[in-house]
């Protein structure tokens, strides 16, 4: 009998999801992603209420991995990489509560991951400014329109 992968699932909020799903999928030992709406208080939100901020949703990459091949550690690396958790509801151009800094935990050992990492980053001196990233549990995942799923992929853009 073959031996099965133990698939985990981590979620995080870092600005427009298109680039940053973009970006996880290219980590070995990711082995799938979605696009959506995670920690709001809308059922079934869709894009445009979203982008209204009237949801109080944040644009979420959901990740499902292989923690033989990778560790959530290396997910939080590549988190922190993919934008400025210093800037407040926003990433470059993109401003509203939907495009904030979280990272959604789905045990209490992630949050304990989360928080050794926002700490050491915060040490780190890299920053001057105050690291706003929200660490909190898992809200329900609201898959994005289908159009939005692995965009850069489809449309071949490359900014969001």
């Amino acid at each position: 009998m073959a031996e099965s992968k133990k698939i985990e699932k981590a979620a995080f909020a870092a600005g427009c999801f298109w680039g940053v799903e973009a970006e996880f999928r290219r980590q070995k030992g990711v082995v799938e992603t979605a696009v959506g709406y995670m920690g709001g208080h809308t059922e079934h939100p869709m894009y445009e209420d979203v982008c209204d901020g009237v949801t109080g949703h944040a644009e979420t990459v959901y990740i499902e991995y292989d923690p033989a091949v990778i560790s959530y550690e290396k997910l939080l690396d590549a988190f922190w990489s993919l934008h400025d958790p210093t800037t407040l509801n926003r990433q470059g151009p993109d401003v509203g509560s939907q495009y904030r800094s979280v990272i959604f935990c789905f045990s209490p050992d992630q949050k304990k991951a989360a928080r050794a990492s926002k700490d050491a980053l915060a040490k780190s001196g890299k920053y001057k400014a105050e690291i706003t990233t929200e660490i909190i549990p898992a809200k329900p995942f609201w898959r994005a329109e289908e159009y939005h799923q692995r965009y850069f992929e489809k449309t071949g853009k490359q900014v969001c």
